[in-house]
């Protein structure tokens, strides 16, 4: 018997760019950082070169972004990553020494700006799971698992976090994000030093709040001023607060939530009790008092928003993405301050484009959730391509069979579970990776049901603590709603006998906007703490 094989030869051609600037490229990603974006970029920011030679800018910015895509590569071995696709090009090989001064000369100015043009809502208004009702779901939150080289001009500027066990071995980097909950997209970003809290970082970011968006946050952010200022921005917000705050009851709804007053701002606040069974049949429970814009208890229904709330946690996957899938859980490369903020812009750009092109293969499926894709299938298909270097300038045919949308396509991941496990920390040589006391698995586990119960009763009794004083003076001066009343008075009809601690607390009071200070020591109620008005005999 004889066998015979046939040999196939397999013709490709790829189009880059002219010259010097063929390496210049992301793969199939250049569809969403393109050419022209980034020389508007450089031109913007100065930094363009003055001769064109070996390694002009536009280069120098996909080398830069490229660095993201392989963390545990050098510069010679990224850099023959971008041309290993560019067989039959006269490129002259750059030494590591050239690299890192094209980065010097870049600066962090062009990546910054980068990303502030690619922050944008990502997905449709109709793409599944990114609004409620009208609004954009967004929320905030911080990481500070960025760790930095321990260097010298790198603990000047970061410092070091002091933990129970003692100082941290890397110094860390903060980084807060404004986050699309329903693409985990960013729509801004701000970065420093761990002393600067999420509150700090996150003011920066309110001007990126819109009127069409719905602001999700955790008890960090449940400041008064700091709620105050995401108002005045037009946007809603649906945000957890601390278990020691007890808000003024003003009126008492029909579903059990309640209205109450932050600085001058009307808020609703909805009290649940959340229990959660497990498939190994444990029950855990837990209490949350959410505070809300949304006021209207017949469009916003109190058990809807609480199982709203949890959409918030869509932005740990943003955070697990960034740090474990594109970043690998190392220590970011750069050994100087402007290198180190240059490379964080850097990987947030890289990460925004990667979530770009996951968004547009979902849509292209009637009714697929952004839930179900995969980054990781995502950043491997985007490495694969820039190897190739194939699609970097694509026809229109090349946009139909983009590998990044086909990889994405056909590893789309099964509808979501509910699960729960305990918090823990991510990095692989953490002695603390999970808190034993946690009342919450150390195992993921599925969940089988979950009950919310809104408590129809105010936070407090009558009788109990200062916020049951106050509940009971708001009380008693309902009874005669527009007269003015004395503190003696006050304290006498109330049984309070420690009057100037009183005093105290009626000026407070006033100060917080449920009460008006008429006098001394004479008060009446504010406008928005008046009982509604009957509607007069015969009128709906």
């Amino acid at each position: 018997m004889s066998s015979q094989s046939a040999i196939c030869t397999v013709t490709r051609t790829t189009t880059v760019a002219a010259g010097a600037f063929a390496p210049g490229h992301l793969g199939g990603l250049t569809e969403h950082i393109p050419f022209e974006l980034v020389d508007d970029v450089l031109e913007e920011t100065r930094t363009v070169q003055t001769r064109v030679r070996t390694l002009p800018s536009r280069v120098g910015i996909y080398f830069v972004l490229a660095l993201g895509l392989f963390p545990a590569l050098g510069y010679r071995r990224v850099w023959d990553k971008l041309v290993a696709g560019l067989s039959g090009v006269d490129l002259r090989t750059p030494s590591e020494a050239a690299l890192r001064q094209l980065r010097r000369r870049l600066g962090p100015e062009p990546l910054r700006v980068l990303f502030d043009v690619l922050a944008v809502p990502l997905g449709r208004p109709s793409t599944p799971g990114v609004c409620y009702r009208r609004w954009r779901t967004v929320a905030f939150d911080g990481c500070s698992s960025l760790k930095a080289p321990d260097l010298p001009r790198i603990r000047a500027l970061l410092g070091k976090v002091r933990h129970h066990w003692g100082m941290s071995g890397y110094p860390a980097l903060r980084l807060t994000v404004l986050c699309e909950t329903g693409t985990r997209g960013l729509l801004g970003a701000v970065f420093g030093p761990s002393v600067h809290g999420e509150t700090v970082q996150a003011a920066r970011l309110l001007p990126r709040l819109s009127p069409q968006m719905l602001l999700l946050a955790d008890r960090a952010f449940d400041g008064d001023d700091f709620l105050r200022a995401v108002a005045d921005t037009g946007s809603q917000f649906l945000v957890r607060l601390c278990a020691h705050r007890r808000p003024a009851v003003l009126a008492v709804l029909p579903d059990g939530s309640y209205l109450t007053r932050f600085q001058n701002l009307r808020v609703r606040i909805i009290d649940a009790d959340i229990t959660l069974t497990t498939s190994s049949g444990q029950r855990i429970a837990g209490r949350y008092r959410l505070a809300t814009t949304l006021t209207d208890h017949r469009r916003d229904p109190a058990e809807v928003l609480v199982r709203l709330y949890h959409e918030r946690w869509e932005i740990e996957s943003a955070f697990y993405s960034l740090r474990h899938t594109l970043l690998t859980g190392r220590v970011l490369r750069s050994q100087e301050p402007r290198g180190l903020e240059q490379e964080v812009w850097a990987l947030l750009t890289l990460y925004q484009a990667l979530r770009m092109a996951m968004v547009d293969a979902v849509e292209s499926v009637p009714g697929a959730d952004p839930d179900r894709t995969s980054f990781t299938v995502a950043l491997q298909a985007a490495r694969d391509q820039l190897i190739r270097a194939d699609h970097v300038l694509p026809t229109l045919l090349d946009r139909t069979t983009n590998s990044i949308s086909t990889a994405v396509l056909s590893a789309l991941l099964p509808p979501r579970r509910s699960r729960t496990s305990a918090r823990k920390v991510k990095c692989p040589t953490s002695r603390y990776p999970a808190n034993p006391t946690s009342e919450h698995p150390l195992t993921s586990q599925n969940v089988t049901s979950l009950c919310v119960e809104i408590l129809t009763q105010p936070p407090l009794s009558a009788a109990e603590g200062r916020s049951g004083q106050r509940n009971r003076v708001l009380q008693h001066m309902r009874t005669a709603p527009h007269r003015s009343w004395h503190a003696r008075e006050l304290a006498t009809a109330l049984g309070f006998t420690h009057y100037d601690s009183f005093c105290v607390q009626l000026g407070r009071w006033a100060r917080e906007g449920l009460l008006e200070k008429i006098a001394n020591a004479t008060y009446r109620l504010a406008p928005d703490c008046l009982p509604p008005q009957p509607s007069p005999s015969g009128c709906p």
